[in-house]
């Protein structure tokens, strides 16, 4: 390796190692429990009290794709003032500023960033020298995760395995990339009504498998409620997750019976749907994730009311799920469920 070689990869580490420690500090919540690093599930009662504390609400995060993809001063106005913590980040809400300018508005407003929104896996050059721009924001800004999708069939295509495998290389060409800028990448299986379109990574499981070569501090996933909650495999793939070590992520958002408007733009606040919330809570908590509780909505309807707003009603559907969490039922069932995998 030359000289000049050398140099850049020290660079590159010393970056790597900055960034972590930068996280190491910023975020108290990561941090999982020799239990749950382990395997070992908490009791169920253990569980609602993480969920039920004061701690559990500072977790929570706010998507700006909640409110509608506004500039990013008006987003981070209406979520700070909300109440919460931490926000979510689409690429495009920053536009025309810096990574810079951008990170150092939303510490102004008291906040980290949970995720920043996305990257597209399609084999071309053209994604590859967007990845490595969406990397590097995402170090700038110091998200916890790079929330990466695998992308739909290409156009006239019919081959739904080969473009899985395509996806997968392109993956691990993305990988060293990411490494490189300090940056975790998380995976985001997308609901199968999406294949075509979005994604063709469905379920958690494909997830996981895809992303096992991988260190795990490098290429987690992301679970999404939305995206993930009829899968009848998930108890099962979430326990797994806690034990790989693969949750880079914890998106929220209900699914509402009323598709008028399409499936995509109807996401329903958190209670306002018929997703079991709180069992998937629970069960991504005996997992051992301590990261942030991020509220990402997709719904016209709702972005036609004024962006405090929902982040009001956002904070308050959210909060009280947290609030109501022991009394349920279903979170003493799917404790019991994960203890046994």
């Amino acid at each position: 390796m030359g000289t000049c070689a050398r140099s850049a990869k020290l660079v590159g580490l010393r970056r790597i190692g900055l960034h972590h420690e930068r996280r190491r500090q910023s975020d108290p919540h990561n941090r999982r429990s020799s239990a749950a690093s382990s395997g070992v599930a908490a009791e169920g009662r253990g569980v609602v009290k993480i969920l039920r504390s004061t701690t559990a609400e500072t977790r929570l995060s706010i998507n700006t794709a909640t409110l509608g993809n506004p500039p990013l001063q008006t987003a981070l106005d209406a979520i700070a003032t909300a109440g919460a913590r931490n926000v979510g980040l689409w690429r495009e809400t920053y536009e025309g500023m810096s990574p810079t300018q951008a990170a150092r508005a939303v510490t102004d407003h008291g906040l980290q960033v949970s995720t920043l929104c996305r990257c597209v896996l399609t084999p071309d050059a053209a994604m590859m020298s967007d990845a490595r721009r969406a990397a590097d924001d995402a170090y700038e800004l110091g998200a916890q995760a790079l929330v990466v999708l695998a992308g739909g069939l290409p156009p006239g295509s019919h081959d739904l395995d080969g473009t899985r495998r395509r996806m997968i290389d392109t993956l691990g060409e993305l990988v060293p990339i990411a490494e490189e800028a300090g940056v975790r990448i998380a995976l985001e299986p997308l609901h199968p009504m999406f294949t075509a379109s979005r994604s063709v990574v469905n379920t958690l499981r494909q997830a996981l498998d895809i992303v096992a070569p991988f260190p795990a501090e490098q290429v987690g996933v992301v679970i999404d409620t939305f995206n993930v909650w009829w899968d009848p495999e998930l108890t099962e793939q979430l326990g797994r997750a806690g034990r790989e070590n693969r949750i880079a992520a914890l998106q929220i958002a209900d699914w509402s019976r009323d598709h008028e408007h399409g499936p995509f733009l109807t996401r329903a606040l958190p209670g306002d749907g018929i997703i079991d919330l709180p069992a998937i809570l629970a069960a991504v908590d005996h997992a051992g994730f301590r990261g942030p509780i991020e509220i990402e909505i997709f719904n016209d309807q709702l972005w036609l009311q004024p962006g405090q707003h929902i982040a009001d009603e956002a904070m308050k559907s959210m909060s009280a799920i947290l609030r109501a969490i022991s009394s349920s039922r279903s979170i003493s069932e799917m404790g019991r469920q994960y203890s046994t995998q």
